[in-house]
């Protein structure tokens, strides 16, 4: 059993980000750190909604806490590390043209803080990227928060109610990633970074690194395979490069399968998830250790993609992994 949240929280939700007209500003408020929107910037109240709740932000947020990956390096991919207090809880290793971001806030907890640890930074927002931080063991709940003057937000892909969730899109990403950025007063610069990745995923269409090539995306498990399967970010990074995923027609982000399929399916390639709780070594020493597995076409040849598990759940990464993926099929097809 991985020690991540569960799968469900990878499917998503809509998000609703509502710009109210107007200012103000809290007295004997703190400045606000260097690039952020001072108090009473243009656009605030901001009020940013998901799976259900609400929060209103009088000011650009000052002293935001990241629970998850996930939201992190949203944070970190908007520039906005000089107005975060803490982080929390990472999947794997922080994409590397961010590395030194991260190293400058405070690592609360390798997992997650308490609730007392958390409030004993100030926060006036904590952003979750799934519905575990807000449990009563971590951050409590989003209403807790607010009771204690602190906003919450929950990435839409991680909302309780299956009915609050986006369909997986890049589309989705992005509109998550504008309500963080109008939270913290830069929307100019999720408009830069959704612009940049557009034309990453036009180039990567162009290429069509995986025409013709079936894959399987293997994330964990060995009695079971847990795999990708036709909802989700596997989904969608293999969509981006061309390639059709062998588990396409099961629903869903993610599904445990059988390994009688994958040996039908015999497919021509097999993207790895890189994380804490399963890394790509090991999935191949169990993949080659096998009788029957070790026969796979795909490991005979050593045909494998590793990918960080970062970068194959709907997120800020994601577009990086499919230039990931599409840079290795290309390879493997040269070899």
């Amino acid at each position: 059993m991985r020690p991540r949240p569960s799968p469900s929280t990878l499917s998503a939700a809509t998000v609703a980000l509502v710009l109210l007209l107007g200012a103000s500003a809290c007295a004997g408020a703190p400045e606000p750190p260097a690039g952020a929107a001072p108090a009473g910037a243009p656009g605030f109240p901001v009020e940013i909604t998901s799976c259900g709740h609400t929060s209103t932000l009088e000011s650009p947020v000052r002293r935001g806490v990241t629970m998850n990956q996930g939201a992190t390096e949203v944070a970190l991919a908007l520039g906005v590390e000089d107005q975060l207090v803490g982080t929390a809880y990472l999947d794997d290793a922080v994409a590397g043209r961010w590395a030194d971001a991260y190293a400058a806030v405070p690592v609360l907890s390798t997992q997650y803080p308490t609730r007392e640890e958390l409030l004993a930074t100030g926060p006036d927002l904590v952003y979750g990227a799934y519905v575990s931080a807000f449990d009563a063991g971590a951050a409590g709940s989003r209403e807790e928060l607010e009771g204690s003057g602190t906003a919450a937000y929950l990435s839409p892909f991680a909302c309780e109610d299956d009915d609050l969730r986006p369909a997986p899109s890049f589309e989705a990403v992005w509109d998550e990633v504008d309500a963080v950025a109008a939270a913290f007063g830069v929307p100019e610069r999720a408009e830069r970074l959704r612009a940049e990745q557009q034309q990453q995923l036009a180039d990567l269409a162009a290429a069509e690194a995986g025409a013709d090539l079936d894959v399987l995306w293997y994330d964990s498990g060995d009695r079971t395979p847990y795999v990708g399967a036709g909802a989700g970010g596997p989904q969608l990074v293999l969509d981006a490069v061309g390639a059709t995923n062998v588990f396409a027609d099961q629903p869903g982000g993610w599904v445990e399968a059988s390994w009688e399929k994958v040996v039908v399916a015999d497919p021509d390639v097999i993207v790895l998830a890189d994380a804490a709780w399963s890394s790509a070594a090991d999935k191949i020493a169990y993949l080659e250790s096998d009788p029957v597995l070790s026969t796979l076409g795909a490991v005979r040849e050593q045909r494998y993609v590793r990918v960080p598990f970062s970068e194959s759940t709907p997120g800020v990464r994601l577009v990086d992994g499919a230039s990931s993926v599409a840079a290795r099929l290309t390879r493997l097809s040269g070899s």
